[in-house]
């Protein structure tokens, strides 16, 4: 499945759209093709806004994809050895991200176009939606009932979520500059 010591020949241009989400929250990377699952997993966290506190995996055709665990009888193919362009190759192609297993937030990972080596820098993230849930909200409805909550005052748990979520939260925030201030710090 991987293929050892090819390098990069060409970008990635991929939209990753929370699922379930409504409107939508998403973003629209540039990677390199050859990066591994691992790395990839890593300018996820930071281009959605997630904090990496919980496990993770891949779900590409059937197959799982993610940090096999001996204690667990699941047939994990192991993501340090996986690169983008192993499980996608033309536009269209698609995958799901999940993060954090009990709240079940999966992302749809679709290859929008091929890029020349030139076209970028890499990763950086170019255009999105919305800002991420809070980690531990409680999935999709626990974010929904999070944001009631906080947009009337009159809720039972609008103080209690605010003082949560440290004083404020604004589901419209979408800061591409300070993503990519970040993404670029992992180079």
């Amino acid at each position: 499945m991987t293929r050892k010591n090819i390098k990069s020949k060409s970008l990635y241009q991929v939209k990753v759209t929370l699922l379930e989400s409504k409107p939508p929250i998403w973003r629209r990377l540039i990677v390199k093709d050859d990066i591994r699952l691992d790395q990839l997993h890593s300018i996820l966290q930071i281009a959605m806004g997630w904090s990496d506190y919980h496990l993770h995996q891949y779900r590409v055709k059937g197959s799982y994809i993610g940090i096999p665990d001996p204690d667990f009888d699941m047939d994990v193919k192991d993501e340090r050895k996986v690169n983008l362009r192993d499980i996608i190759s033309i536009p269209k192609d698609n995958f799901v991200y999940e993060y954090d297993l009990g709240d079940g937030w999966e992302h749809k990972i679709v290859l929008e176009k091929i890029l020349p080596l030139n076209f970028s820098k890499s990763p950086v993230v170019i255009k999105g939606k919305k800002a991420c849930p809070p980690e531990d909200c409680g999935g999709t409805w626990g974010y929904y009932n999070f944001l009631e909550a906080i947009q009337d005052p009159k809720h039972e748990e609008h103080d209690s979520m605010l003082e949560w979520v440290g004083g404020q939260f604004d589901p419209d925030e979408f800061d591409m500059d300070n993503i990519n201030r970040k993404l670029n710090d992992l180079n």
